[in-house]
C-alpha cells in the first residue's frame, strides 16, 4: 500500500518470471513477468481464464458489462457493442470531441494554475459522455448525470485496492457512492425510456445501444444491461484517457524540443484549420508521442485472471482457481526491453532495432479480451491534443517534478500548471 507501483516494479529484478505476491488478506496472486508468458496468457489461455479479481469487483459495483464478463458472455457483449465503436461512428465523434476540446480551453484564463490531472478527467468525461447522450439528455440533467459520474468513478477506485468488509461499513463515501450508482442508474433508465417511447434517433452511442440485439433472447438489450455498459465505459475510459491527456502535457512541458516538433507537424498538416478525423493518420510524430505516453506512464498497475481448469503456463501447472495477474506500468519500464526506459523518447518507435519483443508493449491488452475501445482512445486523444496545444501551453514550475501513484490505476500525483497562451497556432 505504501509504494505498490515501485514493489510490482521491483518483482521481476528480483524473483524471475513468476512471482507470488498477496493483494488482499487470505488471497495468493501469482503475477506473470515474462513477456512471453504474459502474451500465452492473454491470447493462447484465455478460453481457459476468468478475468480475476479486479474485475470481479468492477462487476460486483458496476453491473456486468463488456470489460467485466469473460467467456461467451464477453463475445457476445463485444458483438453488441461494436457497432458503436466502427470507424464512420468514431469519425462522427470527432466533432463532439474538438468541441469539448475547445470548450475546455475557452474556459482557462492566462496566467491560470490548473490541477491538470482533475482538468482533464473533466475534460475527458465531457468528451465520453456527450458521445454516448449528445441528443438524449437536457442541460441539467447532463450535468447532474456527470457529476454522479465522478463520484461513482472515485468509488470505483477506493474500493479495488481495500478489503472486501471496508465497503458494508455505513460510512459517509460509501453511502455517497451508492446514490451516486443508483441516480445514474435512473438517469439512463429515463433517457433510455424516453428513446424508445418517441423512436427517435438521437445520432449518439446511446441510441446505437438502444439498436442493438442481445444474441441470447434476440431482444432488445434491457435498460438494466445498457446502463451496465454505460458506467462501465465512463469509469474505465474517463480515467485512462484523462492519465494520457495529463502526462503528454507534463512531458510536453519538460521537453520543449519534442513540444516544438509537435507544434510543427500540426501547423503543417492543419495550418488554421480545425482537426478532423482524416487528418490523424497524418500526424504520425503527434501519435508516436501518444505511443511512447502509454508507454512511459501506462495507467495499468495490476490486472488480473484467474484459471478455471488446470492450466499449463510455460513450465509450471497452475490448479484450478489460480489468481494471475500483470502490471503494463512494469512491463514498459524493463531495461531488458526498452534502452533508457525512464527516458521521454517518441522517437524510440522509428527504430527496428529499438522495437520490444511480442507481449512487452501491451497499452491495450491483447487477445480476445483486448479493449475494444483502442481506436476510439487514440483518436480521442489526437483530436484533444491537436485542439489544445495550438491554443496553449501548460507551464511546470522550475524544478517541478511529478511521479506515479498507484490507485484503481497508476495516476499523477499533485500535477500543478500554469495556463499560458499559445496564440500563433491558434484553430481559428
Amino acid at each position: 500500500m505504501h509504494d505498490n507501483l515501485g514493489f510490482t516494479t521491483s518483482l521481476r529484478r528480483r524473483y524471475g518470471p513468476l512471482v507470488e505476491i498477496t493483494l488482499q488478506p487470505g488471497t495468493r496472486t501469482l503475477v506473470v513477468q515474462e513477456p512471453a508468458l504474459i502474451r500465452t496468457m492473454l491470447t493462447d489461455l484465455a478460453p481457459t481464464l476468468d478475468k480475476g479479481r479486479l474485475f470481479d469487483k468492477m462487476g460486483q459495483l458496476l453491473g456486468e458489462s463488456v470489460i467485466t464478463v469473460a467467456g461467451q458472455d464477453h463475445v457476445r457483449k463485444r458483438r453488441q457493442l461494436q457497432p458503436a465503436l466502427g470507424r464512420a461512428e468514431i469519425a462522427g465523434y470527432v466533432d463532439v470531441m474538438r468541441g469539448q476540446a475547445t470548450e475546455a480551453v475557452d474556459s482557462w484564463r492566462p496566467g491560470q494554475r490548473l490541477d491538470v490531472r482533475d482538468t482533464m478527467v473533466k475534460l475527458s468525461l465531457d468528451m465520453l459522455t456527450q458521445t454516448i447522450f449528445s441528443g438524449s439528455l437536457d442541460a441539467d440533467t447532463f450535468r447532474r448525470l456527470q457529476q454522479n459520474i465522478v463520484v461513482v468513478m472515485d468509488g470505483v477506485g477506493v474500493r479495488l485496492i481495500l478489503p472486501d468488509w471496508v465497503e458494508r461499513l455505513p460510512l459517509p463515501y460509501n453511502r455517497r457512492f451508492m446514490r451516486a450508482r443508483d441516480a445514474v442508474h435512473a438517469t439512463v433508465s429515463e433517457a433510455v425510456t424516453g428513446l424508445r417511447a418517441t423512436g427517435h434517433d438521437t445520432g449518439d452511442m446511446l441510441s446505437m445501444l438502444l439498436r442493438a440485439k442481445d444474441e441470447s433472447t434476440g431482444l432488445p438489450l434491457s435498460d438494466q444491461q445498457i446502463c451496465s455498459e454505460i458506467l462501465t465505459l465512463a469509469v474505465a475510459g474517463t480515467e485512462t484517457t484523462a492519465t494520457v491527456f495529463a502526462w503528454t502535457m507534463y512531458e510536453l512541458a519538460r521537453h520543449p524540443d519534442i513540444e516544438a516538433r509537435v507544434l510543427a507537424e500540426l501547423h503543417e498538416v492543419l495550418g488554421a484549420r480545425p482537426v478532423t478525423f482524416d487528418d490523424i493518420p497524418a500526424l504520425p510524430y503527434l501519435n508516436r508521442v501518444v505511443t511512447e505516453i502509454l508507454r512511459l506512464h501506462h495507467m495499468g498497475w495490476i490486472v488480473t485472471r484467474r484459471t478455471l481448469t488446470e492450466t499449463r503456463l510455460g513450465e509450471w501447472t497452475l490448479p484450478a482457481g489460480t489468481d494471475l495477474a500483470y502490471c503494463q506500468h512494469a512491463l514498459h519500464r524493463d531495461p531488458e526491453y526498452y534502452p533508457e526506459p525512464l527516458k521521454f523518447d517518441p522517437d524510440r518507435w522509428l527504430d527496428d532495432r529499438q522495437k520490444p519483443p511480442p507481449g512487452s508493449f501491451l497499452p491495450f491488452g491483447a487477445g480476445k479480451h483486448k479493449c475494444m475501445g483502442d481506436r476510439f482512445a487514440m483518436t480521442e486523444l489526437t483530436t484533444g491534443l491537436a485542439t489544445i496545444l495550438r491554443r496553449v501551453r501548460l507551464e511546470l514550475a522550475p524544478g517541478q517534478t511529478v511521479r506515479p501513484v498507484g490507485r484503481a490505476t497508476a495516476r499523477p500525483g499533485k500535477m500543478m500548471m500554469t495556463v499560458r497562451e499559445r496564440g500563433e497556432f491558434a484553430a481559428g
